[in-house]
């Protein structure tokens, strides 16, 4: 059985690029990742490079591994099916997986609507944009979009709330939102 414990110290390592711990990390996790590419793929020559490339991409992203949005096996096992999936992409095959012989906190990360580990550091790093991005806007125009969006309240109630005209909020509201539309993608206004 692969310890968790011993695969997030692997990973930390890998993320500083220790070839060492990414050996020990592919010898000890390699057999099981490819039994999963397989299963999915049904080629061994197709699941070798799809393994080869997740275990570049797990090179490459070792440092993105967080270990409070999955286990590292977990995260490695959502590499390989992205990997794999890309592949029978590519070749219009159908995705069969055999999910009585594999590991079941990996079938159930598989069959979950639940963000992928990658999906939700995306998220996070949305939020964390968006969060420094209203922080950015004044404390007026902050309160009325967040009376608006957050609490979900009419731009007449908002103008109730705070004792305003409906014109002022929706003036602010509307220019704060393009504030913010500005900050969270600069390269549009370029």
């Amino acid at each position: 059985m692969l310890e968790p414990e011993q695969l997030k110290t692997w990973l930390v390592k890998v993320a500083r690029k220790d070839a060492e711990a990414f050996r020990a990390l592919y010898d000890a996790s390699s057999p099981k990742l490819f039994g999963f590419a397989l299963r999915i793929l049904h080629k061994r020559e197709l699941a070798e490079e799809v393994l080869q490339e997740s275990f570049v991409s797990i090179w490459n992203n070792a440092g993105t591994y967080q270990a409070s949005l999955a286990a590292p096996m977990t995260w490695m096992s959502t590499i390989v099916r992205n990997k794999a999936f890309d592949a029978l992409r590519k070749t219009d095959q159908i995705v069969e997986i055999d999910d009585d012989s594999f590991d079941p906190a990996v079938m159930a990360a598989l069959e979950s609507s639940d963000p992928t580990p990658i999906e939700a550091l995306q998220l996070s790093d949305q939020s964390k944009a968006l969060a420094r991005c209203f922080a950015r806007l004044e404390s007026l125009h902050r309160q009325a979009i967040a009376l608006a969006f957050f609490h979900d309240l009419s731009h007449s109630e908002v103008a109730e709330q705070m004792k305003l005209p409906i014109g002022t909020i929706k003036t602010w509201v509307r220019r704060g939102l393009a504030r913010l539309k500005i900050c969270l993608n600069p390269a549009e206004q370029a």
